[in-house]
């Protein structure tokens, strides 16, 4: 709904009723940033080291073959990772990490799980922003504990009721 002019409700052209106030909004719960960090962690642990020991030993052949072709080895490592999260989060909106701190991913404007394109977006620009580091930092500048990638697909970590 756009934004309502106060001369067209006092002028009737437009009924009270019909307007949604904002403090009647429903607040969420949004995920503390120690909570967020914590699952992160656990994603760290849980899904990218076996996915890098298998690009270490079994694709690249050891440390000295990562070493040789860096590039392709972390595109090798990032991609899965992306897919296996977006499947996780696309059949229960949690991560293992996420499972395990109580947390779930919603679209911030329907209060439900988004879209398989939503989350595919948001993990691809988790990525992104973890390589400039500022998307990541936002989160500990925010109210709702935000991150760069968050915002930009209108998205939020929330706790599970």
């Amino acid at each position: 709904m756009a934004k309502q002019r106060f001369r067209n409700i006092k002028q009737g052209k437009i009924k009270e009723e019909n307007i949604k106030d904002v403090s009647s909004l429903k607040k969420r719960d949004y995920a503390s940033k120690t909570s967020k960090v914590k699952a992160f962690l656990t994603d760290a642990f849980m899904l990218v080291m076996p996915i890098m020991y298998i690009v270490f030993y079994l694709v690249m052949g050891g440390r000295e073959g990562f070493a040789e072709h860096k590039a392709l080895g972390w595109l090798y490592i990032l991609v899965p990772l992306v897919i296996i999260q977006t499947i996780f989060m696309f059949k229960t909106g949690q991560t293992p990490g996420y499972r395990a701190y109580n947390l779930t991913v919603i679209d911030e404007s329907t209060g439900e799980k988004p879209s398989f394109f939503v989350i595919l977006f948001r993990n691809l620009c988790a990525v992104l922003s973890f390589f400039t580091i500022f998307g990541w930092v936002m989160m500990f500048f925010r109210k709702d504990s935000k991150t760069l990638h968050d915002f930009l697909s209108h998205t939020a970590v929330i706790y599970k009721k």
